[in-house]
């Protein structure tokens, strides 16, 4: 694919629910930098993001020079590196969102695909919930994972603690987990989640430009 040139803005290839997607978007819109936003299904993915990114995976972020960025954290750091008003990039933890991304996320889709219940699915509960005491204790001290404001730890790790959270709530709010349970609702009710949260049509080639975020 000939690279795009001069766009006026990046675009950025999104599905709504996906925890990816979600902190991608939570940075960008933190960064105050706005993209044409392309709603997607996974089902039925669109060419022209197929063409930017083969392996067919969101977000997806092409730049006005045509440069591609597929991976979310590259996102999240690219719009952060263009402002950080909220000084995210200054509260991070390579090694805990490693350990999200890796570990816990293998643990998540265990716990989120077999059968509910099962004893697959338990087992990958229990170790799913060794990093969520790990969190509690880092959330007892100042209410963040990396101070007392969130920050790109934060905003990477939320999202997947909300998909796990979401599998069986009923279980999850009867844990004693008090600080991540408080720090998990606060990003859940704040303005940033929300804004990041409203609801697109899905995107087809040739219609109305959407931007993100919205003007």
């Amino acid at each position: 694919m000939m690279p795009l040139t001069g766009l006026p803005h990046p675009i950025l290839y999104s599905f709504r629910r996906c925890p990816y997607a979600m902190r991608a978007r939570m940075a960008l819109t933190v960064s105050g930098t706005c993209c044409e936003l392309r709603e997607v299904s996974l089902r039925d993915k669109p060419q022209p993001l197929l063409e930017a990114s083969p392996k067919g995976t969101v977000p997806v972020l092409v730049l006005q020079d045509g440069t591609v960025l597929e991976e979310s954290i590259t996102i999240m750091r690219w719009a952060l590196e263009q402002d950080d008003p909220e000084q995210w990039l200054e509260r991070g933890d390579a090694e805990l969102v490693a350990r999200n991304d890796g570990p816990f996320k293998r643990d998540l889709d265990g716990y989120k695909y077999n059968e509910r219940g099962s004893g697959e699915a338990l087992s990958f509960r229990e170790q799913g919930y060794a990093f969520l005491e790990i969190l509690d204790r880092r959330l007892a001290t100042k209410g963040q994972l990396c101070g007392s404001r969130r920050g790109f730890a934060d905003a990477a790790i939320m999202p997947f603690i909300r998909q796990f959270a979401a599998v069986d709530r009923p279980w999850f709010d009867m844990q004693p987990l008090p600080h991540l349970q408080k720090w998990l609702g606060g990003h859940l009710g704040s303005d940033l989640f929300g804004r990041i949260m409203v609801r697109h049509d899905r995107w087809q080639t040739g219609q109305a430009k959407v931007f993100f975020p919205a003007r």
